[in-house]
């Protein structure tokens, strides 16, 4: 959503939301799907979740919230750019506090794997990029209704 298209209305800000959300649960499984063809355990990073609502359901509410960082004045920056930009900010508190201080898994997750920190960067840029595309798709949207 580029600025002066209404995101801080009621709408844009429910719009922010559901696009985080929908782009969490497509990072979900994703980071699922890995674990389970056995990507994560080939590559030694010990990260193969279940899909359960239980573990599901948080991921799915974080990403909503985390949605909200696009109602932020952005210019004209490209949807992918701007996803995998804006994945950073869930990447560096996974790396530099749930990792290290509430999961007890080291400073970027590295009592997971080595390679951990890279899926990490990667699963949340699958999280970033299918929300901007999705607001974009909103935007467009509405645009025509209009």
């Amino acid at each position: 959503m580029k600025s002066g298209d209404g995101r801080l209305s009621w709408t844009g800000i429910a719009l922010c939301f559901a696009a985080g959300c929908a782009g969490g649960l497509v990072n979900s499984i994703v980071v699922w799907f890995c674990g389970v063809a056995g990507l994560t355990a080939a590559l030694d990073v010990d990260i193969e979740p279940a899909l359960t609502p239980a573990w599901l359901y948080p991921r799915i509410v974080w990403g909503g919230l985390w949605g909200w960082l696009f109602l932020l004045p952005w210019s004209n920056a490209r949807p992918l750019m701007l996803g995998a930009g804006l994945s950073l900010a869930p990447t560096a508190v996974q790396w530099f506090v749930v990792f290290p201080l509430i999961a007890h898994k080291g400073v970027l997750g590295m009592d997971l794997g080595t390679l951990t920190p890279l899926f990490v960067l990667a699963f949340n840029a699958v999280w970033g990029m299918t929300t901007a595309m999705l607001l974009r798709r909103f935007a467009r949207e509405r645009a025509l209704s209009n």
